[in-house]
């Protein structure tokens, strides 16, 4: 069956959860899941509003999209991430099972692939998805957030 969406289309939806974050305070970074062409669920960072360290935008989506589908595995689902998970949500990811990881921006500091965090064998992964798009708002909220201090 031929897709009516592409991973640009999917990316950007994650863009405008980013847009919420940063509209919060947050880190923006933003996450949709996806199961045949449907987004089932959504998320943002949510650390500093929930005063909780591992509320990052993919534990966000894990949980709404097990939810969602009413099981913990996200066998077939593709998230698409505006920033490379960071381990602990790689840990969850892979726990997860999900099917395809698409992010956008690397994270050279914090991103799984620094620490050697493996995700599940059977996951697929694609980066640099709307990277420049994904890497601008980042570095807009910390620049933003340096001239406040």
């Amino acid at each position: 069956m031929l897709s009516l969406f592409n991973d640009e289309y999917f990316m950007k939806k994650a863009l405008e959860e980013a847009e919420s974050a940063y509209d919060k305070g947050e880190i923006p970074v933003g996450v949709v899941v996806v199961i045949n062409d449907r987004i089932i669920a959504r998320g943002h960072n949510l650390t500093e509003t929930l005063n909780d360290v591992t509320a990052h935008a993919e534990m966000q989506a894990i949980t709404a999209a097990a939810n969602f589908l009413g099981g913990k595995s996200l066998q077939n689902c593709t998230m698409y991430i505006t920033l490379e998970p960071c381990q602990m949500c790689a840990g969850a990811l892979y726990w997860s099972q999900i099917s395809k990881i698409v992010f956008g921006a690397e994270d050279l500091q914090r991103g799984y692939r620094k620490f050697g965090v493996q995700l599940h064998p059977k996951t697929e992964v694609k980066s640099g998805i709307l990277a420049k798009e994904a890497s601008d708002i980042l570095k807009r909220f910390f620049i933003e957030r340096r001239n406040l201090n």
